[in-house]
């Protein structure tokens, strides 16, 4: 007979056979997996054993969350063998202070009178005896006698969720009472993308994490579902707190919604350094006016506690992402169908038309409104480009910015003039006040036709895009001598730019994209 294991696959308990591997798991779970991305993995029970000095208080109107005083080891033991586990009743409540139980211990009641900090959790006892003791929480800086233990019995103080202590009073209830576990300082963990990774008994393994985004912040809702594209965030930086994703870093997002950055909150920065990143919390932080709340993690946040610096994360998020630019007519009605939206279109209307602009432009304002209208242009008027990302990383970036193409995947790109064989271009989001253009893949002996340049800022002229329908040993793409053009890519379909003149708008998209 096969002796089978049991393991947790995203908080599912999952029977198999001994000796299965993470690909047997997912194949037989029918869980799919966005190849490349990390999978998390913590070995048995080992979280369960991992010492902590926090915890999550489960209260009738939110939780918050303590830190026990490792210097009070008789307290904190009464705490975790006589009131973890158990759910207390706030019998009463004064200004000053709050107390929950009565609750039989073994503390040893002080008639003394004490001071108090504003968040001290206190062991007292009514009519000093230990019989009837009480959590209390100081809700302001007080002295009084709660009949606690001679030291004044001070055990915790409260680290978040501050703005819980002050909505509770007399008959609000402690529900539930659980460690916090610091799952990125455990030992026994595994971070892997390999599917032939054995698995043992007890392992608890995390494949994703899903993000509800918020109505209330839909520029916000919409950065983050550019951010995620495909459904992968990259852990670009890390701290104790959050990870980061820094591929829309510099990207304007409005500031919408002001919220606390509690566990699994999404925020972008809206302002100063680091303009644009998406941050995702692994602990709680106060509320922050650079930071703006677009969603938060309802399931899978293990994967970001576990996660390493460089890990891909598959992300599922709710609501997707309604874009219809680069469909068919064929394909946007389908699509809107799909959605329940009503759909008229403008521009160029033929079988053949490719859907370029979208109104209202974010998910969150189309599920609102019910409906979309869509701009479509022939397809003569759309450019593929092949971007040169190994050759020309920071002009790229630099282009990308000013079309807002990191997030979506067409962008208009107006013609400024042309002459001869050659089209200049300047987008329609001006950034050379802001944005350096040093020389960069700059040619040598030959530009080719098709390819794109920009004019760095060894000219005046700089921030100009250019191309042409020729091969050219002499100038770049935007007329510049070689030393003051950079290469960032060639257009696959140059052909498109016959016969096209000043004041006509172009569209462009990236094919062969580099793999985030």
């Amino acid at each position: 007979m096969t002796s089978t294991i049991t393991v947790e696959l995203n908080e599912v308990p999952v029977e198999i056979e001994e000796g299965a591997s993470l690909g047997d798991l997912l194949t037989k779970t029918q869980t799919s997996c966005i190849s490349g991305t990390t999978t998390g993995i913590v070995k048995g029970d080992e979280e369960k054993e991992e010492q902590t000095t926090e915890y999550s208080v489960q209260t009738n109107k939110g939780e918050f969350k303590i830190e026990v005083d490792p210097e009070k080891p008789e307290l904190v033991s009464t705490w975790l063998s006589q009131i973890v586990g158990k759910q207390l009743r706030a019998h009463w409540a004064t200004i000053d202070a709050l107390a929950f139980g009565p609750i039989p211990t073994n503390i040893t009641p002080d008639r003394g009178t004490f001071d108090y900090q504003r968040y001290d959790l206190v062991f007292g006892a009514g009519g000093y005896d230990a019989k009837n003791t009480y959590v209390v929480i100081s809700k302001n800086r007080h002295t009084a006698s709660h009949g606690s233990p001679a030291d004044g019995g001070v055990f915790a103080r409260v680290i978040s969720g501050k703005n819980i202590i002050a909505k509770l009073e007399q008959g609000d209830t402690i529900n539930k009472i659980e460690p916090v576990i610091r799952w990125e300082t455990l030992t026994d963990k595994i971070n892997t993308t390999d599917m032939n990774t054995p698995l043992e008994n007890g392992m608890k393994i995390f494949t994703y994490l899903s993000v509800e985004l918020r109505k209330d912040a839909p520029y916000g809702a919409e950065h983050f579902l550019g951010l995620i594209g495909d459904g992968i965030l990259k852990v670009d930086d890390i701290s104790s707190s959050y990870v980061v994703d820094n591929l829309l870093n510099g990207e304007d997002c409005p500031f919408e919604s002001l919220d606390s950055r509690s566990e699994g909150a999404v925020a972008v920065r809206n302002k100063g350094s680091g303009l644009g990143r998406v941050f995702i919390y692994k602990d709680d932080r106060t509320s922050s006016m650079v930071h703006s709340i677009v969603g938060n993690v309802n399931k899978g946040i293990q994967l970001i506690k576990l996660a390493e610096k460089g890990n891909k994360l598959e992300v599922r998020v709710s609501p997707e992402r309604i874009m219809f630019q680069g469909m068919t007519i064929d394909e946007a009605k389908a699509f809107a169908d799909q959605k329940g939206l009503e759909v008229t279109f403008d521009g160029y209307i033929a079988e053949d038309a490719i859907v370029v602009e979208q109104l209202p432009f974010t998910t969150m304002q189309i599920i609102e409104a019910k409906k979309v209208s869509l701009l479509c242009i022939p397809p003569k008027q759309l450019l593929h480009i092949n971007f040169y990302q190994d050759k020309a990383p920071i002009t790229i970036e630099y282009f990308q910015h000013a079309l807002r193409l990191k997030d979506r995947p067409i962008a208009p790109l107006p013609v400024h003039f042309t002459y001869e064989n050659t089209s200049i271009f300047k987008t329609i989001k001006r950034v050379e006040g802001y944005k350096e253009i040093m020389p960069e893949n700059t040619p040598k002996d030959v530009v080719l036709s098709g390819e794109v340049g920009v004019t760095n800022q060894a000219s005046n002229q700089y921030g100009l895009i250019g191309t042409k329908s020729v091969d050219d040993n002499r100038y770049g793409p935007t007329g510049e001598k070689f030393h003051a053009t950079n290469i960032i890519g060639i257009v696959r379909d140059i052909e498109k730019l016959d016969g096209v003149k000043q004041g006509d708008v172009m569209y462009v998209t990236e094919v062969e994209k580099d793999e985030r």
